[in-house]
């Protein structure tokens, strides 16, 4: 019987192209199911949470440059994280309360926001858990990464999801208001969730996001 890990390699799916230059990994059991992103641009690819550590992944990244940040929106996205930074000598930023996480790594920390540059920052979204947070890339309309903080329920709307395992609700709540004030219909226009994406049923991305997540009396 083959190792587990090339068996993965043989059955692995090429991550998909979901906006223009952004990829989605299939999701990871080492996230329990959690959706990886990949952002290829000029001023340094993004990697958002870890996708499975395979070699079929190691290769389509390292073919569009590599990667320089690897971006976790929660504690529970921290898979290989570890195997992958060794890889890409990439940096890994996470929020300063979910660091400890990562006792053996050089990581970079941020309490309320972060700016990469001009198009791309991360924001602190506590709730899911203390740490969680999106990242905001302004490109095609303004993407939004939303980790486990908003998942499509199965109309393909953007929800949180209470869990035995949530932080705090009423701050995830809170998060989201605070999002809502932040952007508006014109800078918001998708959102890449962290799960779930198989209640988008074949629209890899929930479109019209500001609309859909403004309908909600939170």
């Amino acid at each position: 019987m083959c190792p587990l890990s090339q068996e993965s390699n043989h059955l692995a799916k090429p991550p998909q192209e979901v906006l223009d230059t952004i990829f989605a990994f299939p999701p990871n059991r080492d996230t329990l199911g959690g959706t990886a992103y990949f952002i290829v641009r000029n001023e340094g690819n993004i990697l958002i949470d870890c996708p499975a550590f395979d070699q079929t992944y190691q290769d389509f990244m390292r073919s569009h440059g590599g990667v320089r940040w690897l971006f976790l929106t929660h504690r529970g996205a921290i898979g290989k994280t570890v195997e992958y930074q060794q890889i890409f000598s990439c940096e890994v930023l996470i929020q300063e309360q979910e660091a400890y996480l990562l006792p053996e790594l050089p990581v970079t920390t941020f309490s309320q926001e972060f700016v990469l540059d001009s198009i791309t920052k991360v924001i602190w979204t506590c709730g899911h858990s203390p740490g969680s947070s999106c990242l905001y890339y302004s490109e095609s309309g303004g993407v939004l990464f939303s980790g486990r903080h908003l998942l499509p329920n199965q109309q393909g709307d953007p929800v949180p999801q209470k869990t035995a395992k949530t932080f705090h609700w009423h701050r995830q709540i809170k998060s989201i208001k605070m999002l809502l004030e932040y952007f508006t219909p014109e800078t918001l226009k998708y959102i890449c969730p962290g799960a779930n994406t198989g209640f988008l049923r074949g629209k890899r991305v929930i479109d019209d996001a500001y609309q859909r997540l403004a309908m909600e009396n939170w």
